[in-house]
């Protein structure tokens, strides 16, 4: 049976967005359709258009009407960059840091990543996905459709695939799942290079072959991952058949963005380091630069150069970067605030960076990010104007999510 969405109020398509990659994009690219309808076949969108021009083809099918009295739809968020599989907290870090103690500091102490790793290890499966299937149902409350998630909390063969495993059963929503073995040096190892090459030659291959993930990242940084021996275990990555991104450039110029620009990563993540040369580059490539202003918060960092980059033409995703040490936050509404005072992004630009530029960093342009014939039926609708959006921090107002056309939130009336 088919499904007719009507009394659309605004309908936010996102299609000159989408048409434009999320480059520069403006007010008329949020491409909003007054008082319309949207038809959903199978979990797609089959017709848009005026709700006093529904085609009369339609008008034969066994079609299911919902009425949304008046609400703006737009795009289900497309949230592309999370830690969300982990077990335990990292309060008294949070302290240590808010005291003047450096995270390269705690890290060497055997705290960080680290000290998350020893309880996700402990931890069974079925505690892991239960935990984190609780963490996914509040991205859904939020209207997020599509969730990306690393594992990278466990650092061994067994316990990564563990990870891994706990994201496959998460339901409700699309997830998209990224290994991230190349998160921190585990106790079992001496060197990075070592542990790279253990991840290229025994991980990669299982997670491959067990169809875990096909999305592989690292943590370039000073006092992490070196350039030289990063880029090489993503070429190893890529030729397994797995797309790349990179943790580049948060603390340091490290050299992550010129990895992601040489391999051809999906996306450079954090970039808060990098200057003139690497914006440019950046703005000239199909790397997605995926900011995350909650995990500079935190850290008491500076924020990207967002108005740099979008002025460079290069395409920007945003993304709360939840995890339990540097941004245990799930709130999108902080990230797009922060994203509109401190990295002066406009609304337009932050609803598109949550949901087409989003889409691309997870190479699903043509599945999400926009409302457009053929692509999948996930739509967030909510009571007030779009103009109220990432505009108030907490915002728990009402809200009906559908992933492929199926609700997944919310009550209708």
């Amino acid at each position: 049976m088919g499904i007719i969405f009507k009394n659309i109020a605004n309908l936010l398509t996102l299609e000159g967005a989408a048409k434009k990659q999320g480059r520069r994009v403006q007010v008329e690219d949020l491409s909003i359709l007054n008082q319309a309808a949207v038809l959903v076949e199978k979990g797609r969108i089959a017709w848009i258009g005026s709700s006093k021009k529904i085609p009369k083809q339609f008008s034969k099918m066994n079609l299911r009407e919902i009425d949304l009295r008046g609400k703006t739809v737009l795009p289900g968020w497309v949230e592309c960059h999370t830690h969300t599989v982990f077990m335990g907290d990292r309060a008294a870090e949070f302290e240590m840091r808010n005291q003047g103690v450096s995270y390269q500091e705690i890290s060497a102490k055997g705290g960080g990543i680290l000290s998350t790793m020893r309880k996700t290890r402990e931890a069974s499966l079925s505690e892991l996905t239960s935990q984190t299937q609780r963490r996914l149902e509040q991205f859904v409350a939020q209207g997020v459709t599509t969730l990306e998630i690393k594992s990278g909390y466990a650092l061994n063969l067994k316990d990564e695939l563990k990870t891994l495993k706990a994201i496959q059963g998460l339901k409700g929503i699309r997830t998209v799942a990224t290994f991230l073995g190349a998160h921190a040096l585990p106790p079992e190892f001496k060197t990075y290079e070592s542990y790279l090459d253990f991840l290229a030659k025994e991980v990669l291959p299982q997670v491959k072959k067990k169809k875990l993930a096909n999305r592989v990242d690292v943590f370039i940084e000073k006092g992490f991952f070196p350039v030289e021996a990063s880029e090489k275990y993503l070429r190893k990555a890529r030729d397994l058949g797995f797309e790349v991104l990179i943790h580049a450039d948060q603390m340091s110029l490290s050299g992550g963005s010129e990895v992601a620009l040489r391999v051809g990563a999906l996306s450079g993540d954090h970039l808060l380091q990098i200057g003139a040369k690497e914006i440019r580059s950046l703005g000239a490539s199909e790397v997605t630069c995926v900011l995350l202003p909650t995990a500079d918060l935190y850290m008491k960092s500076k924020y990207p150069p967002a108005r740099d980059l979008i002025a460079a033409g290069a395409r920007v995703a945003l993304a709360t970067d939840f995890n339990p040490g540097t941004s245990p936050t799930q709130d999108l509404n902080l990230v797009g605030l922060l994203a509109r005072l401190e990295m002066k992004m406009t609304l337009p630009e932050v609803i598109a960076a949550y949901t087409v530029g989003a889409a691309h960093a997870l190479k699903l342009q043509n599945e999400v990010g926009s409302l457009e014939v053929g692509k999948s039926a996930d739509l967030l609708c909510i009571d007030q104007d779009w103009q109220t959006l990432f505009y108030c921090v907490g915002d728990r107002s009402d809200k009906l999510v559908f992933s492929r056309g199926k609700k997944v939130f919310g009550k209708l009336k």
